[in-house]
């Protein structure tokens, strides 16, 4: 049977993530169908019918999909996965809201950010922040699974050439509607797909000196700016900024940590980053033991030298 990928996008475009996703779900099989479930989304369906692996997109297009809400699209996904040995999501804001809604109208249970693909139905994912690894196995002929993106190289976007299909399984729950969404604008990467990321700790100690310190070298490196928890639960930047466990996780090419120590919440969110580079003043810093570079210095001084050398 084929696997079913559900796509991220924002009814323009897909979203990055559901590249990673499809590299998990070609792990999984051969077969990998995608679906595009939004409004006015045949740009987007038809990007996915390029992406590399990808044999067939369905497209449900209609105006209850508009904002993917839960409960409609978990509606919508459980009525075609009579069809699919495998239901998978990127594990990001949306696929965490409605996988779950998949799993338990399906009645099957459901595996939640795995890191890697052993075969079809046995699998590694992260557990105790990060500092283990399990590997589950399922003996349930539906897998109902989320990937956590950062740990799969995405698929080529060019390349396919798969037939997209419009479906008209139109699934409004009814339970619940869109009000409004504020979104923050910037100029700069989106933090979970930046290919260079600059985060700030507590040592910073305000948010000015985020502004003062921290965006200079973020903008001349086309950077992403990032945060601890502990510089977020102070007030220092908004909570859209924070990288963890309990925040955002990412993988970048080049990673740079000034003024965090690292505890081991922070490190769940940024060790797979491919370089990471630490400023600190404390040699004993938990981010000493994950990090490719590490200078000890202070963060007031390294971070202007830094910046005006680059």
């Amino acid at each position: 049977m084929a696997i079913l990928v559900y796509a991220e996008h924002d009814n323009a475009s897909l979203k990055k993530a559901t590249l990673n996703t499809i590299a998990a779900a070609k792990q999984m099989g051969d077969d990998v169908h995608v679906l595009v479930a939004g409004s006015s989304a045949q740009a987007a369906a038809d990007e996915a019918a390029k992406a590399e692996g990808v044999s067939k997109v369905l497209l449900a297009d209609n105006a209850a999909y508009e904002h993917q809400l839960a409960a409609n699209v978990a509606l919508l996904v459980a009525d075609i996965a009579g069809d699919y040995s495998h239901i998978v999501a990127a594990a990001t804001t949306t696929g965490k809201n409605f996988m779950p809604r998949v799993a338990a109208l399906l009645d099957v249970s459901m595996l939640s950010e795995i890191s890697a693909v052993v075969d079809a139905h046995t699998f590694e994912r992260p557990i105790y922040a990060g500092n283990a690894t399990a590997t589950v196995k399922t003996s349930e002929e539906k897998v109902v699974v989320t990937v956590r993106t950062t740990a799969f190289d995405p698929v080529a976007s060019e390349g396919g050439s798969a037939s997209v299909e419009t479906i008209d399984n139109v699934q409004d729950a009814g339970k619940s509607s869109f009000v409004n969404e504020e979104m923050a604008a910037s100029d700069r990467p989106e933090l979970t797909s930046a290919g260079i990321v600059v985060s700030g700790g507590r040592a910073l100690a305000n948010g000015e000196n985020f502004t003062k310190y921290i965006e200079p070298l973020a903008d001349k490196l086309g950077a992403a700016i990032g945060a601890s928890r502990a510089a977020v639960d102070a007030g220092y930047v908004p909570n859209d900024m924070q990288v963890g466990q309990t925040g955002k996780i990412v993988a970048p090419q080049l990673y740079i940590a000034a003024g965090i120590s690292g505890a081991i919440q922070h490190l769940a969110g940024m060790k797979d980053s491919k370089v990471i580079v630490a400023i600190n003043n404390d040699p004993e810093a938990p981010i000493a033991s994950v990090a490719d570079y590490f200078l000890e210095a202070d963060l007031f001084e390294a971070l202007p030298e830094l910046t005006s050398k680059v």
